[in-house]
This record gives C-alpha cells, structure tokens and sequence, in this order.
C-alpha cells in the first residue's frame, strides 16, 4: 500500500471529503512532470519517490485505484470527479513505456489522449497546459488513442525483430516475449521496461510456456528444438530434440510435468519436462500446427492451423471434439482463460477474436495491430490482454470490454498530402483512405471531409484565394472542391493513370496535372474544363515545376525534360540529355536556369531563356534525389544514393565541395532562409547540419531510432523538425543542436508542415493519423 493510501485511511470523513474536492484541483495544476509530483507531495510522495521518475509514476497510477472503493463509487457527488480522474489514470498507464524514457512527452501525451473529453477536470488539466511555459510540446487535437472502457493500454518496443510468442507469471507482474531476433525478453509488466534477455536459439523464437511456479520458461524455435530455461538465473537447462521442422506452438499441463508441442511437421508431441524424453506423437492437421493451448483440467487440447480452423481434441483419447471457424487467414496463436470458459485467438488475418468455449461462439474482435498477431497470454486476473505482432510491438488491450469506447480517428490509413494555408488556419490532407479532410489549425478540429476519389489521394493543391482546393487520384481523376461548402464542384477526367503531380498557376486560376498516362493536362480551375493535354513524353511524369510568372511548365520524365508555354499549351522545346529517369528538378529565383537530376547520377543546368544546355554536373556515383537551390540563387545543393551531398557554383558549374558523413541514401534536404545552413535528412536516421560556407559538418542531431522521413524548418530559420519511422517527431534548436521536445505518435511518421507562425505543426503518420502539435518554451506563443 502506498503512502497515500495509508494517509488517507487515517482522515476522518470529513477530511476525506475534503480532500476528494482538492486533489482534482492539486492534480490538474501541474505543469511539469516533477512539479506535478512536488505538488501531490505533502500527501503521499516521500522524497526519494519524487527524485524517481519511475516510481513516482508508477506509484501515481496505482494510488487512482483508491477510487475504486464502494465509499467513494457510490458518492454521486464525486461521479464526474472520479470518472475524470480515471481516464487520467488510463492515459498515463497508456503512456508509461514513453514517460519513463522522456519524461518531458507527459504534456504531450496527456493532451493527445484526453482532448476527446469535455469533462471539467480534463479540461482545467488541457488548460493548464496549454499555458504552461516551460519548453514542449503538447497536442491541439486528440490524436493518440483515448483511454477509456477498453482498447490498448500499453505498449512494450525493445525487441529487433517481430514479436511471435508471449506468456506472463503466475504473479501477474513479469512478461516474457519470445521473438524473430532469436531472443526471449523478460519484462517488468508494472513499469513497462526490459528486465533482462535469454539468448541461445539459433532461429526465431516461436512459442513459450511457463511452469505454474514460474521458475521454469520453455521455448519452442525455428531451429526445431525446444529449450528449458532456468527464469532466476537465466540459463538454459536442457533442449528436447526430435521435431523435423518449426516447433511453431508450446502448452504445458497444470501439474507443470508435462510439454505438448505443435511443429510445421503437422504433428504434436507429448514430452515428458522431467527426463527430457517424447512420451508419443498426435497426428490428425492436414496443415501446419501454428498453435495450442490447454484447458485448466489439462484434459482438453486445442490447436490451430494454417488452415484457418481451430480444433479441440480429447487429450486422454487423442480424438477430435470439434472445430471452430471465423478467422479469415491461418491462425497464430491460441489462449484459454483460468477458469476454462473463454479462448482468445490470434490470426494473420491481424485479428484477436475472444470466443466462449461453452458455446463455441464469437464474442468479439480487438484490433490494432497493423501485421500479422503471432501471441496471446493474458493476466492471471482475466482482465488483461498481450499480444505480440509482427509489427514489432506488444500490445496491452483490456479483455472485459474489448473495444475502444472514444475514437475520435481521422484518416484510416497513410497521410500521402499536408498542406498548409498561408494564413495558417486550414489545414489539408490527402490520404489513402481515398479521402480529404480539412481541419481547422487554430483549435485543431476536424471541420468536414470530401468524399468522392474511388482510390488513394496522391496530390493537394489549393487556389491562392483559399476557396478551392484540387485533389489528385490514383482512381485517374482530379477534383476541384469548393472549401467554403465542402462540396465537390466537378470531376477533372481525363488522364488514363495514376495522377502523380499537380500545381497551381500563380493566379489560382489554371491547374497542371502530370500523370502516370505520360501526358500533362492543363485545366481551367474556374470551369473545371480541360484546355489541352500536353503530349511527348514517352514515360510517366516524374516532376513538374512552374517559373515564378506561371507562364512556362518544365515537366521531367524518362530522359527528357519539356519546355511548355501554359498560356497556349504548346511545346517549346525539349531538353535531352539524360540516359535515365529525371528525379529531381529546381528553378534558380529569378526562374531563368533549370536544374535537373536523374538516374544516371548526373546533374545537367539548362538556360531557359534559349533551350540549351550550360553544363553537366557530373560527380555522384549514383542517382540523384534532391536538388534544392539557395535563396541568392548562386548555389545548387544535391543529394544523392550515393549517401554524400554536393555543393555546385552555379555559375562555373564546378563543385565547390562535398559533404560526407552519411552512411545511408540522402532523401531529404532543406535550406535556412539566409542560404547559409544544410540540413539534411538521411536512411541512416541521423539529421546532419552543415556549414554551407564551408563544406563541413557542424553537427549531427541524433536521436531518431529509425529513418529520417521529413524535414520542416520554422520560418525564422532557427527550428528544426524532423519525422521518422521510429514513429517520432523532434524539436531541434538549430543553433545549439540541443533537441528541444520530442513527441511520439503510433506509427511512422510519413511528413510534416510548420504553420507561419512558428509553433504549430501538423505531422502524418502512416496509420492515417493528423498531430496537430503546439511548441512551448522556445518560441513565444501568439
């Protein structure tokens, strides 16, 4: 019991009473994670729990369980305080695996959970934050999934590889996870960290069984054996060999005596755990055993195959009982709860499904792995769920209800498209849910979305004046929609594939579409009617770019570059010279020289003025990705496969110098205003800043776990944020290299955007959805 516990069974009633009235108010005052403690102090924090960022917060959750008692519940005076108060607890307890590493993300890991609510408690919490000055960053809008009756409670990220098997002690406190990386974690299921790691399977790890008294692991490996491992020490005690293929399933009998194994050989064996010997074989899967599990009896097996069935057999006769069907692929992992009732099952089809083994019925489905569910196990109380996928993560979902209560989701699925208004208010996005939606930026609601695309949205563009926004579609079309009603006004059909490119004539008036059908349309925003299609190319359209007057188009595909007149359609004429595809393509600011970049590793200047060519950039030792231009338009910058970034005089053509360091492919660059800073975003997930006076590094920013996705620079130069893979996105002062604030979201972040004032910005992720996040501390908030 903790401190706070014991205070509190010392109050009278009346103090008790008091206290329940105060401590939303103490709670929700915090600011800072420390301060936060430092105010809850005098009533249940000792000192060396506030100097501990683990125990303080694990101690924080576990006191909310106080409320549970019938006093309180039952006080309907208290209802709406407690029901606050809970759903805090659930938003921390989502986010403690975060928490313990960064506990600066508390802010925002609150405000991206509970902004679903308005509740008065959560509301005082997201204002309190919302003021807080201290350097961070906290959400606009929820983003993050919400606490609540059911849904995911808690993630654990530690393994290298997918996460294939997963059982829990018999005390309801340790994890252990069995995974592709040949590995088997012991986790602290309290605090959410690593305890320590078995090694010695030469393959995946596949299945695990645990004795009752939770002394003895048993796993079960794609190197076909079975090993026995000593939990206290660590250390493996013997390997039961005699499976000729993947030992795929693991059970043990309550007496904890003996081991039943399934394997891809199609058969289950019975093993003897105290000799090490193979008492006798099961056969009867005409397919690959992929899982079994025991009822508490130890009479009843049940398996799953590749077949997509599950099969209960008489343990005693070896004879099948019945089959139960539903999943829609091969199933991966079976569980059956302590009092024999209840089976859960996990599937490739990415599923768990909880059935009631009395009547062999579906009761329900949790979803949210984004891969295949390899392992299921579940706490002694029945209350909780873990699962292991092969998107590299395990997952804590509350059994009793099985579903989320709020979600307040955007895009379904990857955000292909960020734009950003110029007066920073609006917000639109493209994704593969075939969607657009529009979301207001300055309280980071969602205010409608256009529904009409029958295929991914690739391409946004919207009109100078705001009204009209253009979208681009895998399903061929593009479609002019009217922003102020939210309707679509007409369908642009035409184009016969993917439409991959599009912009905007400066005047709003006239959009340029390029597509996977070869062709560049060319399209009255006003009338929706098509009023020409530019023809030539003999391969897709790769990139496109307008001059600064919007009167001339340069489109690039395989090997050639077009030159078009946009007023009359017309070509000008055609740039040759590149052996491969054109990658990349830049305009100097006075929109006078061309750049280009391609496949064949070589950069080429073109005058546009005249149609010819000034110069090959011949350096890199492979394709070229990027190319940008600076400011003064006297300096190009290139990025390449080849990992290195070139610096080129545009005036001589003569590289000036090269910038090395990266160990990976270069994707993503960017310029500081003055034209006196690279920043440059690599596969090798570093950031590195470099000095473009003089060609060399000033520093690396590192941090992200994965690639490098996106890079945004604040409009005064001084702000980094970069998007990663590792599903986070950082804050960096520029200057110093410090990273400022860190923000982690729930699947890789695909881009992001800087609104103009400098502290919002929007992300991506791959799952679909939008953070709409707010800087505090470094910049003043307007």
């Amino acid at each position: 019991m903790s401190n706070f516990r014991s205070w509190f069974d010392e109050r009278s009633e009346e103090a008790k009473a008091q206290f329940l009235d105060e401590y939303p108010r103490l709670l929700l005052a915090g600011k800072e994670y420390i301060q936060l403690f430092k105010l809850l102090s005098n009533y249940y924090f000792i000192e060396a729990k506030i100097n501990h960022p683990l125990f303080g917060v694990q101690a924080l959750i576990e006191d909310y369980d106080l409320l549970d008692n019938s006093e309180i519940r039952n006080n309907s005076k208290y209802a709406e305080t407690v029901k606050a108060l809970k759903l805090i607890q659930r938003a921390l307890f989502s986010s403690t695996h975060i928490i313990f590493k960064d506990p600066k993300q508390l802010k925002g890991q609150l405000s991206a959970r509970l902004r679903y609510f308005d509740l008065p408690e959560i509301k005082n919490l997201l204002a309190q934050i919302g003021t807080d000055k201290n350097t961070g960053l906290y959400s606009l809008i929820g983003s993050l999934k919400p606490p609540g009756g059911g849904g995911l409670i808690r993630t654990l990220i530690g393994h290298r590889g997918r996460v294939n098997a997963i059982t829990v002690t018999p005390d309801g406190k340790t994890v252990i996870s069995g995974s592709y990386d040949n590995t088997i974690k012991i986790w602290d299921l309290g605090t959410g960290t690593e305890k320590f790691t078995l090694e010695g399977h030469s393959r995946s790890v596949n299945a695990i069984a645990l004795t009752p008294d939770g002394k003895t692991v048993i796993s079960g490996s794609d190197d076909s054996t079975i090993k026995i491992w000593d939990l206290g020490t660590g250390k493996e005690k013997f390997t039961l060999q005699g499976h000729s293929s993947f030992v795929k399933a693991i059970a043990l009998t309550p007496d904890g005596k003996t081991v039943i194994s399934g394997s891809w050989d199609k058969t289950i064996k019975i093993w003897d755990l105290g000799t090490g010997t193979e008492k006798f074989t099961l056969q009867g899967h005409s397919d690959w055993v992929s899982a079994i599990a025991l009822t508490p009896d130890g009479k009843t097996m049940i398996s799953g195959s590749y077949g997509e069935t599950i099969k209960i057999w008489d343990v005693e006769t070896g004879t099948e009982k019945f089959t139960l069907q539903g999943h829609s692929r091969s199933v991966n992992a079976i569980a059956v709860t302590p009092d024999g009732k209840t089976m859960i099952s996990g599937s490739y089809d990415e599923t768990i499904k909880i059935w009631d083994v009395e009547t062999g019925t579906e009761k329900f489905t949790l979803q949210g792995h984004s891969r295949s569910v390899n392992a299921i196990a579940f706490t002694p109380d029945e209350k909780t769920v873990i699962s292991g996928s092969n998107d590299n993560t395990i997952k804590i979902w509350d059994l009793e209800i099985g579903t989320e209560k709020f979600t307040l989701q955007g895009h379904s699925r990857s955000v292909n498209a960020i734009a950003v208004t110029p007066d920073g208010k609006t917000v639109i996005s493209g994704s593969w849910d075939n969607t657009i939606k529009i979301w207001d930026l300055e309280i980071g609601t969602e205010k409608f979305t256009l529904q009409g695309h029958s295929d991914s949205v690739s391409a946004i563009a919207f009109t100078p004046d705001e009204k009209t926004v253009i979208s681009g579609s895998n399903d061929n079309t593009i479609k002019i929609w009217d922003l102020g009603t939210a309707t679509e006004k007409f369908t642009l059909h035409g184009h016969t594939s993917w439409v991959t490119l599009i912009t905007v004539t400066p005047d709003g008036k006239t959009l340029i579409s390029g597509s996977d059908d070869n062709t560049i349309k060319i399209w009255d925003v006003v009338t929706g009617t098509e009023q020409f299609t530019l023809k030539g190319h003999s391969d897709s359209v790769r990139a496109i770019k307008l001059t600064p007057d919007g009167k001339t188009l340069i489109s690039g595909s395989y090997e050639t570059i077009k030159i078009w007149d946009v007023v009359t359609g017309s070509e000008k004429f055609t740039f040759q010279g590149h052996s491969d595809s054109v990658t990349a393509l830049a305009l100097t600011p006075d929109g006078k020289t061309l750049i280009s970049g391609s496949g064949d590793n070589t950069i080429k200047i073109w005058d546009l003025g005249t149609g010819k060519k000034k110069f090959t950039l011949k350096r890199h030792s492979k394709s070229v990705t990027v190319i940008t231009v600076t400011p003064d338009g006297k300096t190009v910058i290139s990025a390449s496969d080849d990992n290195t970034i070139k610096i080129w005089d545009l005036a001589t053509g003569k590289k000036k110098f090269t910038l090395q360091g990266h160990s990976d492919s270069v994707r993503v660059i960017a310029v500081t205003p003055d034209g006196q800073t690279i920043i440059s975003g690599l596969n090798d997930k570093t950031i590195k800043i470099w000095d473009l006076g003089t060609g060399k590094e000033k520093f690396t920013f590192k941090g992200h776990s994965d690639l490098v996705t996106a890079i945004a620079l604040t409009p005064d130069g001084k702000t980094v944020i970069s998007g990663s893979s590792d599903n986070s996105i950082k804050i960096w002062d520029l200057a110093t290299g410090q990273e400022i604030a860190t923000f982690t979201g729930e699947s890789p972040i695909t881009c992001c955007a800087v609104a103009p004032d400098g502290v919002t910005i929007v992300a991506g992720e791959d799952s679909g959805r939008l953070h709409f996040l707010r800087l505090q501390g470094k910049v003043t908030d307007e």
